[in-house]
């Protein structure tokens, strides 16, 4: 039995443009024509299949890009949006309703917490969250109005590695539905094939690769991404995220790229991890063996990409670790900036960006530090020299001791 692997899926789809071009047309157009009223009319009740509407609902460009990404993690079918958050609030307000509850990870993307803490509410939908690495809490929190349980295959910043299959017997348990965000490990893993229901991915990051373009995507069965379209009451049509057809081509195009580049963001994390836990630092990756969850992830992953280009280390306090960020900007190593997936590395303190919308308390029960430093490793093709560049920083700042020079 062949193995999946979705960069072959990816490979294997090939379109042609309007006029013989090896890139498909970009359909730049809002709106598109019927040759007919009754055709129109089929269009609206969704009876018209291949016809074009109008942009908030589907191109030619969208579902392109979409047929490509659904390819990628094994779903029937995909709907892009304009953003990652554009993709992640439709999804749960597709799934749940007033007096309804979910479940979900704790350390998330701080923009889903806010949205799921603060905004669900004031629609009379609540969420329970809860250490995702523990199924008897996860299974503790359900209740009986209990719709979706959501997590991060990696969690964003922590890096704590969702446990998809048991995660998914729990859901089939109790009737839920499993929503996993992949962002951080494309390619790698492959939620659906592991009994997630809804994969998400904020293209922004590893799968577009450039830090040029804002967009997500939500992978499913054909039967929820047409609830999700659905003119009368879909939440994807009706609050109106769209992708641009511009923008879609253009993820598309480095969307042909993303093996490569996701092997080298592998390649240099694992190497950077190795070298700052033996050099005494406390560093988080899902490649290394001290990874509370390495043997769970090893056993998730296709090994062909690795453990993806995420890591983090403890500088000791937000001083030390803004002092050291700002020093390795100056020396050229990156950018002291929000966001991942870029080819040069990128490195933030999450407490104070990235995951400021968690308040304080909840931040430290969860082990987030003033001084953790998130790093998206980017693509360096001498990644020693890398290390060496970014250790003397280190011992500038008084990270880590200086180097006797015998």
């Amino acid at each position: 039995m062949k193995t999946f692997n979705p960069a072959d899926n990816i490979q294997d789809l090939q379109y042609f443009g309007e006029f013989g071009g090896v890139n498909p047309s970009i359909s730049d157009s809002s709106t598109y024509t019927f040759l007919s009223a009754k055709t129109m009319f089929d269009a609206f009740e969704g009876n018209a299949e291949g016809c074009y509407l109008y942009s908030r609902h589907a191109s030619p460009s969208n579902l392109y890009l979409g047929q490509a990404l659904a390819a990628m993690e094994g779903t029937e079918t995909a709907n892009v949006a304009a953003s990652g958050m554009g993709a992640i609030t439709p999804v749960l307000l597709q799934l749940c309703g007033m007096g309804d509850h979910i479940v979900s990870s704790r350390t998330i993307y701080g923009g889903t917490y806010a949205f799921m803490k603060n905004f669900m509410p004031k629609l009379g939908i609540t969420t329970s969250f809860v250490d995702i690495t523990k199924l008897y809490l996860v299974e503790a929190a359900i209740t009986p109005n209990t719709k979706v349980l959501y997590c991060e295959t990696v969690s964003n910043p922590l890096l704590e590695v969702a446990d998809i299959e048991g995660l998914a017997k729990i859901a089939k348990k109790y009737n839920l539905k499993l929503v996993v965000d992949n962002t951080f490990s494309p390619l790698s893993v492959a939620p659906a094939k592991m009994g997630a229901d809804v994969v998400i991915h904020s293209l922004t990051k590893f799968i577009n690769g450039s830090s040029d373009t804002v967009g997500g995507v939500t992978c499913g069965t054909q039967e929820f991404i047409d609830q999700l379209r659905n003119v009368n009451n879909g939440a994807s049509m009706l609050l109106g995220p769209t992708m641009d057809s511009l923008r879609a081509a253009s993820i598309l195009k480095n969307l042909r790229t993303l093996h490569i580049r996701m092997k080298q963001h592998s390649h240099n994390a694992m190497y950077l991890a190795q070298r700052f836990e033996q050099d005494g630092l406390k560093t988080v990756y899902p490649g290394l063996e001290s990874h509370p969850s390495h043997e769970l992830y090893k056993s998730m992953i296709n090994p062909e990409y690795g453990f993806g280009g995420m890591m983090t280390i403890d500088a000791g306090d937000l001083h030390k670790a803004n002092e050291l960020m700002e020093l390795m900007q100056e020396r050229n190593l990156g950018y002291l900036a929000v966001s991942l997936g870029f080819y040069k590395t990128l490195f933030s303190a999450p407490g104070t960006s990235t995951s400021s919308e968690i308040p304080i308390e909840e931040q430290m029960e969860m082990g987030l530090t003033d001084g953790l430093i998130r790093f998206s490793i980017g693509l360096d093709n001498d990644i020693e020299r890398t290390y060496t560049i970014m250790r003397e920083c280190m011992e500038q700042v008084g990270v880590l001791a200086k180097t006797e020079v015998v």
